[in-house]
């Protein structure tokens, strides 16, 4: 009896087996790259510029259904490498480890970049000082008693931010002192708002795109100009400062692809690195990896409307 008992355990595990295998089947097979459903895990530092590629999407192609799940970035590489996320979009590459974990496990990932992207410090509006050099910040995150900074403040500990300015830090953790850390960009928006002397570390994305209950908090603070570690002047983080390469805090964006089939995120990364994608970049106010054209019409004769 307990023979056969495990005789039909086995046997209903290896169905239920079967039909996950079947279920996973015949999810790539209704999927395409314009229909189906997917999941994708975005870096909530980005998330406003990547809404708004999901609305454009979703009414050009309407039997494709994108479900955003924002995440820190230590979140998002995390279920990317254990793969709960096959699709991501993120401020960063994936590293020469990360990309040896994949080859192991036999999984091609397709990285795409889309545009340019860019950290920028945010003071109160009653802050008439709106310059700031790169190298007092990274005193500050050094320990520098002298930084002559007051406090900075993050959106999150495991954040693409954090991460950025500690590699450019050259530093493993961030001071513990005069450091205040929040979930979200818009919550350090707003504590800069009503703090002065604060400094606050927000991905531009969402002072170019507020949410409408942030329109107000926006108005006020002041973006700060930057000087890099190299000298020269000032520069904010505008298309033109980072088209031409003088704001130092620029960062590229990147959707990356595992799911391992011809699906919906591969004509997601379409769209976005396409000329649709790429002209919803420049509105945004962040730069496109390539400049949408643009055709221009030449008569050789202006006609007169009739009177």
């Amino acid at each position: 009896m307990f023979k056969y008992g495990k005789i039909v355990g086995l046997v209903v595990f290896v169905f239920l087996f079967a039909m996950c295998n079947q279920k996973s089947k015949n999810e790539a097979e209704n999927e395409t790259i314009l229909k189906g459903s997917i999941d994708i895990t975005v870096d909530e530092t980005i998330k406003p510029i990547v809404e708004d590629m999901v609305a454009v999407f979703e009414g050009t192609y309407y039997d494709a259904k994108i479900s955003l799940k924002p995440k820190s970035e230590a979140e998002l590489i995390n279920d990317l490498l254990n793969q709960k996320a096959k699709v991501v979009v993120t401020t960063r590459d994936l590293t020469q480890e990360e990309k040896t974990r994949f080859e192991k496990s036999k999984i091609n990932p397709r990285v795409t970049p889309f545009a340019s992207d860019a950290i920028a410090f945010v003071t109160n509006k009653s802050n008439n000082d709106t310059l700031i050099a790169l190298k007092t910040v990274i005193d500050f995150l050094q320990g520098k008693s002298d930084s002559g900074i007051k406090g900075l403040v993050f959106d999150n500990p495991n954040s693409s931010t954090v991460r950025y300015m500690k590699e450019l830090a050259k530093v493993k953790d961030i001071p513990s002192k005069n450091v205040f850390s929040f979930k979200t960009n818009d919550e350090v928006i707003k504590f800069v708002s009503e703090n002065d002397g604060m400094i606050g570390v927000v991905g531009v994305n969402w002072l170019y795109q507020p949410s409408p209950n942030m329109i107000d908090i926006v108005k006020k603070i002041n973006v700060m100009s930057v000087k890099g570690l190299n000298g020269g002047g000032y520069y904010s983080p505008t298309q033109n400062d980072l088209g031409e390469k003088k704001y130092p805090l620029a960062r590229d964006l990147f959707i990356i692809n595992c799911q391992g089939y011809t699906g919906l995120g591969m004509g997601f990364a379409s769209f976005i690195s396409g000329d649709i994608g790429q002209r919803i970049v420049l509105k945004s106010g962040l730069l496109p990896v390539r400049t949408p054209g643009r055709n221009l019409k030449i008569r050789s004769q202006i006609i007169k409307d009739k009177e």
